[in-house]
């Protein structure tokens, strides 16, 4: 059966059937709709470039081959004009003459051409009459056919559309091509800064027997070959310190973390993740260079600390940073003092007093309870960077107790903007306080705490082998490119999961 045989569904929209035809037509006529190769001898960036500030009505005798997407056209009588887009947003125009191209290519063009197919054209640079830089045609020829229009032209996508169709919104929306390169950009110069500052970058299993490394519930799938499940991992921290046991001191990963939770405008069930570690710093060194990267990232991008976000406004990420105690900031908030020595009682008592709902039969402990108050009461607060310092220490099962304040880690959150984009530990390296930390993890599992983490007995072993004093972070790459333009996280996520609809 021939592709020009095949029937077209009889629901099919309007527009469509159509393009189908015009499809159709061209192979019936022995042209190809989906050539393998054009003779293009030019980007349209490198004709803009090679033929700046032509005076109007110019000729060059420069001849070309150009491709591009149709995303304009005008048909007059014997001069048909057109606007040529590339991948990178450059546009050119193009004109199709009857003198040029003759009547039958000229009727063609006019028959078959639509707002999105990709054409080529060949021809002569010139200048038009009103001084736009354009390609008179002496041929053409389609590139690839499209069989689906583009959105109106001037109706705005909205978010949902730009997320489903986001092939769509690269080509109608600048600034959806800028953000995508604006996240290469960020990650370039997070490595950058890192191999600055001597760290070595690796990659760790995604596909893990345990979970852990963060409080978070699991993706589960299960391998055949081994008749065992697996987890896709919540975080690479364990292997990364197995990394610094070994002996590579400075060392991190940025790639994908997966979290079987709930997706919002700063939560996305996949994740992209930078994780650091540092032999020989405290929480101290790693909220330094933190603070120093983002700074540099920022400076590097967008040529200032300041960044304009995308309502317009103005955000500073210059200088130093404010800092906070978590008990001090939450007691300050809620008018009562809170202390690790708070009761779950009197915890529970003060949720219930601020409107906090504390959901049933999840196991929640002092330590959570305590951060979800913060979370509740302090953080969206916190619009300037801020640290915030010294978390509980029961949901901190990785970290290092603090050198001098009783009951609590060396653990820090920073926030901007409201939102927590990276945390930071002196890590935990007494295998046996370790191992007491993960036998009040399984407890807490054991009372319907699903975001408690496993039992790791090979990363226990690896502890065991001695582990020098290590400072970590953790950082969304998402979220640091949400803190950079003001966007949502499935923004800046150029395929962010999203559910299906029903067609």
């Amino acid at each position: 059966m021939s592709d020009a045989s095949v029937q077209q569904p009889d629901d099919t929209p309007e527009q469509i059937r159509v393009r189908r035809d015009k499809r159709e037509r061209l192979l019936a006529e022995g042209k190809d709709a989906y050539p393998v190769i054009v003779p293009r001898t030019h980007t349209l960036a490198e004709i803009r470039a090679e033929y700046p500030g032509l005076e109007p009505d110019t000729a060059t005798g420069a001849q070309v081959g150009v491709v591009g997407r149709v995303i304009f056209m005008r048909n007059t009588g014997k001069l048909c004009f057109a606007t040529l887009q590339e991948g990178d947003g450059t546009q050119l125009q193009v004109m199709v003459s009857l003198a040029a191209v003759g009547e039958e290519s000229l009727a063609e063009w006019k028959a078959l051409v639509d707002l999105g197919d990709f054409v080529f054209v060949h021809g002569e640079v010139i200048s038009s009459r009103r001084g736009e830089l354009s390609v008179m045609a002496d041929s053409w020829t389609m590139a690839s056919k499209a069989l689906r229009p583009l959105p109106v032209a001037h109706k705005e996508m909205n978010e949902e559309s730009r997320v489903r169709q986001r092939y769509v919104d690269l080509i109608v929306r600048p600034e959806a091509r800028k953000n995508a390169r604006m996240r290469v950009e960020v990650v370039r110069e997070l490595r950058n800064a890192l191999e600055r500052r001597g760290f070595l970058e690796v990659e760790t299993p995604m596909l893990q027997t345990l979970h852990g490394g963060a409080a978070a519930r699991p993706f589960v799938t299960h391998s055949n070959a081994l008749d065992i499940d697996l987890y896709l991992r919540i975080a690479p921290e364990l292997f990364l310190k197995r990394c610094v046991v070994g002996g590579i001191d400075k060392v991190f990963e940025i790639n994908r973390n997966f979290r079987n939770e709930g997706a919002d405008s700063t939560h996305s069930p996949e994740f992209a993740m930078l994780e650091t570690y540092e032999a020989y710093g405290t929480y101290d060194d790693s909220a330094r260079m933190t603070r120093e990267m983002i700074q540099e990232i920022a400076f590097a991008v967008f040529g200032s600390h300041v960044v304009t976000l995308a309502d317009g406004t103005e955000y500073d990420f210059g200088g130093e940073w404010k800092v906070l105690e978590m008990y001090p900031s939450l007691s300050q908030a809620i008018g009562t003092e809170v202390t690790p020595d708070s009761t779950i009682e009197e915890l529970t008592a003060l949720a219930g007093k601020v409107g906090l709902e504390i959901p049933e039969g999840k196991g929640w402990g002092h330590g959570k309870l305590v951060e979800e108050l913060w979370e509740h009461m302090c953080s969206d607060q916190l619009n300037e960077p801020t640290f915030v310092r010294d978390f509980p220490v029961e949901t901190s099962p990785l970290t290092r107790d603090h050198r001098t304040v009783r009951g609590v880690t060396e653990k820090w959150d920073l926030y901007v903007r409201g939102f927590e984009l990276a945390t930071g530990y002196s890590e935990l390296v007494d295998p046996v306080i370790q191992r007491e930390r993960f036998m009040d993890q399984a407890r807490l599992a054991a009372e319907g705490d699903d975001e408690a983490m496993a039992l790791d007995e090979d990363f226990l072993a690896a502890m065991e082998q001695g582990m020098p004093p290590t400072t970590g972070t953790g950082m969304g790459i998402d979220r640091l490119l949400m803190a950079l333009t003001g966007l949502g996280i499935r923004e800046t996520i150029l395929f962010p999961i999203v559910r299906p609809t029903t067609r």
